[in-house]
C-alpha cells in the first residue's frame, strides 16, 4: 500500500487492522524539546528547542532523557518534550510549536510532521514548511481510512505520507523529510574517517567486457568477482527484458490507494484552520 517513502526503514511496517497502536509503540521512546530547558533567563539551558532525545525512564513529573546529539543524560520536565513517532508523528504538539520546530535550521522546504490534536486524540493535522508553513487538516472516514484530499484516501497514516513523498497531488510540495531528521548522533571521531578508495582517470568505455562478465577473469581485474558477476547478471536480465513492458510493470506497481471518493459532498484540499 502506497509508494515506498524516502528516508524510512522498511522495518517500520504498519499493522493495518490498527494503525494507531502500530504506529506508537514500535520504536524506542525519542521524544523532542519543545523548550528549552532551563528557561535562558535562569540559566544556561541543558536541552535547546528541537534536540531530540532518548527516554531512560519516566518518573511521574521529571523524565531521565539521554541526547542524541551528545550522548549525556539529565532530567526534563515531561511538559517540556513530546513523543516523536516514526520521526514525523509529533504527539500532542500545537500548531504554533509545529510552526516554530519546522522554522529551525536544518529543515528546508517541504520538512512536515503529522501533529496530533492536544485536545482530542486521534485528530490529525498534517504542517509543511513551504515559504512558511503550511497546515493540513486529515480528515477520517466511517472505515478509519484517512484523507487530506477527498480524491483520495489511504487505510494508515503511513500510506499517506509516503504518497505525498513522491507527488505534492494538491500539497503546497512534496514531503521531502521529516522535522529535524537531521538530529541524529554524530559519528564518533576517534574511530577516524573510513578510508576513502579512489581510481582516478578510469574509462570505462576502454574496458573490455569480457573482463566485466567473465568468472573466468584472472584475480589481478580491475573489477572484483562478485562486482563482475552482478553487471553480468544484469546484462542477461537487461537483454531478455522489453524496456516498454519493464516501465509499465513498475508503473502498475505503483499503487497509490484502493478506496477513492466521490467530489461531491467532501471538502477539497484545505489549509487547517483549526488546532
Amino acid at each position: 500500500m502506497g509508494n515506498v517513502m524516502r528516508g524510512v526503514s522498511a522495518e517500520n511496517k504498519v499493522n493495518t487492522e490498527n494503525p494507531e497502536t502500530s504506529l506508537k509503540g514500535t520504536e524506542d521512546e525519542v521524544v523532542v524539546v519543545l523548550q528549552d530547558y532551563p528557561a535562558p533567563e535562569i540559566s544556561e539551558p541543558i536541552y535547546r528547542l528541537g534536540e531530540k532525545l532518548k527516554v531512560v525512564a519516566q518518573e511521574a513529573y521529571w523524565w531521565r532523557v539521554r541526547s542524541i546529539q551528545t550522548g549525556k543524560e539529565n532530567y526534563i520536565p515531561g511538559s517540556h518534550v513530546a513523543r516523536v513517532y516514526h520521526g514525523w508523528l509529533f504527539e500532542g504538539v500545537e500548531r504554533q510549536k509545529a510552526e516554530e520546530l519546522l522554522l529551525l535550521p536544518g529543515n528546508r522546504v517541504g520538512s512536515f510532521l503529522v501533529r496530533e490534536s492536544t485536545r482530542e486524540r486521534g485528530l490529525y493535522s498534517l504542517s509543511v514548511r513551504h515559504r512558511s508553513v503550511k497546515h493540513y487538516r486529515i480528515f477520517r472516514l466511517d472505515n478509519s481510512w484517512y484523507y487530506i484530499s477527498p480524491r483520495l484516501t489511504f487505510q494508515c497514516l503511513e500510506d499517506m505520507i509516503n504518497h505525498y513523498s513522491d507527488s505534492a497531488d494538491g500539497l503546497c510540495c512534496v514531503l521531502t523529510s521529516p522535522c529535524l531528521s537531521g538530529t541524529t548522533q554524530p559519528p564518533d571521531a576517534s574511530l577516524g574517517a573510513p578510508p576513502v578508495v579512489m581510481r582516478r582517470n578510469f574509462d570505462w568505455n576502454k574496458v573490455d567486457r569480457n573482463q566485466l562478465v567473465s568468472p573466468d577473469a584472472c584475480n589481478e581485474n580491475m573489477v572484483s568477482y562478485g562486482v563482475r558477476n552482478s553487471i553480468a547478471a544484469y546484462l542477461s536480465f537487461a537483454g531478455d527484458q522489453d524496456p516498454s513492458r519493464v516501465k509499465s510493470d513498475s508503473r502498475k506497481k505503483k499503487s497509490k490507494s484502493l478506496y477513492v471518493l466521490p467530489e461531491n459532498g467532501l471538502p477539497n484540499t484545505d489549509y487547517d484552520e483549526g488546532f
